[in-house]
Parts: structure tokens; sequence; C-alpha cells
């Protein structure tokens, strides 16, 4: 029974802490889930509550009633629960998860805040220059041509971009608005293609830093965690994967798995694919395998990208400003070299 969708970060970070509360408040958790079922305002979820307390009513353990909408709840925030249940700190795990998932959407807050400035600013600068092109500039033609004025080249391209914009403008912001829509879908559903984007993202210096710190605080802290709740090393590991939004880390995690298996310690892995982990991550798991401390190690690793993921948000704008003013400097000045320059070998010729 899949009513809806997987819960977001946010909503999932919700639900763990009210339950919490009110677990930790000593309320019994079947009357902390009528609770809740009373107060959610999305009909959809309520029923998958109300479905939830009725197995709990039954003598159910809440895991095992989540496990049944696996993709509305997710394996990660499930297996916190069942091992919260079954060492008997169900309130202290919620918190935990609460405060974790938190921490991993405010975290994704900070990265999308970071590209929405750069962003704006390429498209008003685009929008500002389409607008002077095919609404401007063509009412200052005709004098041109009244006059007979020799154009120079910059203004003969600028008056082929202006008539195409007049005519097909409407068609190709309506082209970039369909293959902005299509590479969305395109990226959600075609594996290949989400692949090639994400190696491009990597490969570039700037945004390549970002997403790679970012995928780490990711993989460090949810690993992390599951292993400090106990779970063993191979199940944290295949569920950190399905947790995992990247298809490159979730098939590498995947790997990493099976490698476990055959008896390959964490650190010999990832050692080997230093293109997606940096030196530091092998260097500092070996130190918590041999020490026995590996949950603690990848929680202090996923503190430091998360710092760095910071670090880069907030230079961000800084790094990529100097580009999009030279961006800017050229589009303005060749349409302002375009105009500039016919009026006044028009001034010239009036006044000898």
């Amino acid at each position: 029974m899949n009513l809806f969708t997987k819960l977001s970060v946010k909503d999932q970070a919700a639900f763990a802490k009210r339950l919490a509360f009110l677990i930790g408040a000593d309320v019994p958790i079947l009357e902390s889930l009528r609770m809740m079922q009373k107060q959610t305002k999305s009909r959809a979820r309520a029923q998958v509550l109300e479905s939830v307390t009725r197995d709990v009513s039954s003598g159910q353990f809440l895991s095992t009633s989540l496990a049944k909408y696996r993709s509305t709840f997710g394996d990660f925030a499930i297996n916190i629960i069942k091992v919260g249940e079954e060492g008997g700190i169900l309130d202290k795990n919620l918190e935990y998860l609460a405060e974790e998932l938190r921490k991993k959407q405010e975290l994704k807050k900070k990265v999308i805040g970071a590209l929405i400035y750069p962003i704006f600013i390429t498209i008003s600068t685009l929008g500002i220059a389409g607008f002077i092109t095919a609404y401007v500039f063509p009412k200052i033609m005709p004098i041109f041509n009244s006059l007979g004025a020799k154009l120079p080249l910059a203004t003969k391209v600028l008056i082929f971009i202006s008539n195409f914009l007049t005519h097909y403008g409407l068609y190709l912001i309506g082209g970039v608005i369909l293959a902005i829509i299509l590479s969305i879908m395109a990226y959600k559903k075609f594996k290949p293609f989400n692949l090639v984007m994400n190696h491009a993202v990597f490969a570039t210096p700037i945004f390549g830093n970002l997403a790679r710190s970012y995928q780490m605080a990711n993989f460090c802290r949810t690993l992390g965690l599951l292993l400090n709740c106990n779970v063993t090393i191979v199940n944290a590991a295949n569920i950190t994967a399905d947790a995992t939004a990247n298809l490159i880390y979730k098939k590498e995690i995947r790997n990493l798995a099976e490698e476990i298996v055959r008896g390959r310690k964490i650190h010999q892995y990832i050692e080997s694919r230093p293109y997606l982990f940096p030196e530091m991550i092998p260097q500092m798991i070996s130190i918590g395998e041999t020490t026995g401390n590996l949950g603690h190690t990848l929680m202090y690793l996923s503190g430091h990208y998360e710092s760095e993921v910071n670090d880069i948000t907030k230079n961000l704008s800084s790094s990529i400003e100097p580009i999009l003013l030279v961006g800017m400097g050229l589009i303005v000045g060749f349409v302002a070299v375009s105009v500039i320059t016919p009026i006044y070998e028009l001034t010239q010729n009036i006044h000898p």
C-alpha cells in the first residue's frame, strides 16, 4: 500500500521530532500515533498513520509497520527506529534521527541557496539584452535606414539577432523552456543522461568541489549514524546507498557493501576511488577501523565536510562573480557598440 510518495527530509525530521517529544514525555506510543494522526492535515498521511496505529495496537513494532510504507518513510529512518526499539531507546534514536535529518536539510538548502545568485544574474542579463535587442533596437533602425548610414559589422550582427528574436523569439523561449523540462525529466528518469550530467558537474572546478563535499558530508553522516546505532556495516552501507540520490555514489556504495562481504576493508575500497573520495576519507576511515570507532570517525568527517560546504557556498558568489561580470560586460558592451557606433558615424557626417 503506497498512498503517497516518499516523505521529504523535512517531513521525516518533523515526524521523528514530534514522535520523540511525545514518547519522551511518557505518552504511550499508541496514544502518540493517534495524536499525530489527528494533527496531520494531509488526508493521505493521516490514512498511513491510521494504518500504522492499527498495526501497533495489534502488537506490531513501529518499525515493522513503517516497513510496509518503505517508499514513504525510507530505509534509513525505518532502520534507526528499529534499532531504537530493540535497544529500548526509541525516543533517543528518534531525537538523533530528527537532528541529523535537520542538518541534512540545512546543508541542502545552503547548496541550493548558493546557486540562486549566479542563475538569477545570468537570466537577468540575458533577459535585458534580449529585450533591448528585440524591442528597443528595432525602433532605432528606421533612423539608420532613412539616413543611409553605413553599418559596422557588430550592428549587422545585432540586426540579424534582432530580426531572429522578433520573428522567432517566442519559439526560442518555448524551446528553451521545453529543453529545460525535458532535461529535468531525463535527469530523473534516464540513467545514462543522469550519469553524464553528474560527471560533467564533478569535472568543473568550483561546482565539482561543492558537489563532492556535499556527497561526502551525506555519505559520512548517514553511514556514521547507522553504525552508531549498532546497524551492521553491510546493512548500513546498503541503507546508505538507498539514501543516496546521486547515481554515481549510489553505485559505488553498493559496490562497497559487496566488497565488505568479501572481507575487504572500507578504506581499501575507497582509496581506489580518489576521483570520488578525497584522500582524507580513506585515511581517517582506516584509523576508525583500526581503533573500533568507525561510527564516530565518520561523524567527525561529516562535520568536516559540512564546514567545507559552508565555506564553498559562502565564497561561491565571489568566485563566480568575476566570470559573470565579464560575461555581462561582453553582452552589454556588444549591444552598446552596435548601437552607438552608427550613431556616432551619423553625427560625424552631419557636422563636417
